[in-house]
């Protein structure tokens, strides 16, 4: 039988910068449920499944009839509390994390994840990355940037300037390319990442997927030309009420 595709939404309730953001509700639905049905619809997935440790999320979720399981409040990461879930299940053979926090995520980034880690047999993890032109955004450490080989493989990421421009005599003949926060994972190297230890590039730049780099793992990248809409800050969310045409 063939391996599941499963698309694994995240969602707690604490942050820092906005609490309870999954439970926001715009246009009467909470992010949560944004996030979910554009994930149900899907044709490349098979299954959708909201992983919370908040007994609050779970009863919304269960309310507009999603899947979603339980999960310890000990993880320190996305990738921490869907590998439990899909631990669970072995049926399920590709794993898409998907932020519950990016409500207007298209379906066709979605797909391109999918694609890039059951159709590549070399990747082990596949992610997205857009153009980035803005100086503002180029500099900006939030905004993390990646570097790839000529065959679409990541070769790092980084919150500094990458590549740095040592002759601005050349400027112009490269491009930069910011990351986007979604990643489709085989199931081994799901199980691989998330018990393999910090390494120190991960430490010094806070970022998850250079622990996989770092231990030799393969992280296909695509290329998108939309910018997803990600709830962050209170600020965020009336930005993407604004969007959606709600006051």
């Amino acid at each position: 039988m063939d391996k599941q595709t499963a698309i694994i939404i995240p969602a707690r309730y604490g942050s820092s910068r906005l609490e309870g953001k999954p439970l926001l509700k715009v246009d009467n639905k909470p992010i949560i449920q944004w996030v979910w049905e554009k994930a149900i619809n899907c044709p490349l997935a098979d299954r959708v499944i909201v992983a919370t440790d908040d007994s609050r999320i779970f009863d919304a979720c269960k309310g507009f009839g999603a899947e979603v399981e339980m999960t310890s409040s000990e993880h320190k990461s996305g990738s921490d509390r869907i590998a439990e879930v899909a631990d669970r299940h072995p049926e399920i053979g590709y794993i898409i994390n998907l932020q519950g926090d990016e409500p207007l995520i298209e379906q066709s980034n979605i797909e391109l994840v999918i694609k890039g880690v059951k159709e590549d047999l070399n990747a082990d993890i596949s992610t997205l990355v857009r153009e980035i032109t803005d100086e503002r955004e180029i500099n900006n450490p939030n905004l993390v940037k990646c570097v790839f080989d000529v065959n679409n493989y990541a070769m790092y990421f980084s919150r500094s300037k990458i590549p740095f421009e040592r002759s601005l005599n050349n400027k112009g003949e490269w491009k930069f390319y910011g990351h986007l926060g979604i990643y489709g994972y085989k199931r081994d190297a799901l199980f691989k990442m998330t018990t393999l230890p910090q390494t120190s590039c991960e430490k010094a730049e806070s970022l998850e997927q250079l622990r996989a780099l770092q231990n030799g793992m393969k992280i296909k990248v695509a290329v998108v030309d939309n910018v997803p809409v990600g709830i962050d800050t209170m600020e965020d969310f009336e930005h993407f009420k604004s969007i959606v045409g709600v006051c």
